[in-house]
């Protein structure tokens, strides 16, 4: 089964550009007639944007001027991939943090966790790309 390349973008390393990202997403997603109803469209446009804050937030690519992180969109059967790419950092992997229940953050990789059929990272030259998995149905009506 041959994978279809929904769209990608690339947007500056600050924490504007996660509503950017959830722009992209949701135009590309109708675009396609990909986008279901509002409660699906809403997970994948949540975990959009956890990925982007991280991104934003824990890698180099908000950590210094003119960094970039950038949005891929792929469909392979009944899986849409979101993938975001950063320029990763020495100092941190993602991983999902067991925080207390008054604590302040620290919960959206264990969201996605809960929402996609699987999510992963791994380290590419340029940095590192952090992805997650979503079941189609979620996405389409």
């Amino acid at each position: 089964m041959t994978s279809r390349f929904l769209g990608g973008v690339v947007l500056p390393g600050e924490l504007v550009s996660v509503p950017l990202a959830r722009a992209f997403v949701r135009a590309a997603l109708r675009l396609r007639e990909l986008a279901g109803d509002e409660g699906d469209e809403y997970v994948v446009l949540l975990v959009v944007s956890e990925l982007v804050t991280n991104s934003v937030r824990h890698s180099n690519s908000g950590r210094r001027r003119g960094g970039l992180v950038t949005v891929k969109l792929r469909a392979k059967g009944p899986v849409l991939r979101l993938a975001v790419v950063d320029e990763g950092t020495l100092d941190s992997a993602p991983q999902i943090r067991r925080v207390d229940a008054d604590s302040d953050g620290g919960r959206g990789l264990e969201l996605i966790e809960e929402m996609a059929l699987k999510w992963g990272s791994y380290e590419i030259t340029a940095g590192r790309v952090v992805w997650a998995d979503l079941a189609l149905n979620i996405c389409v009506a």
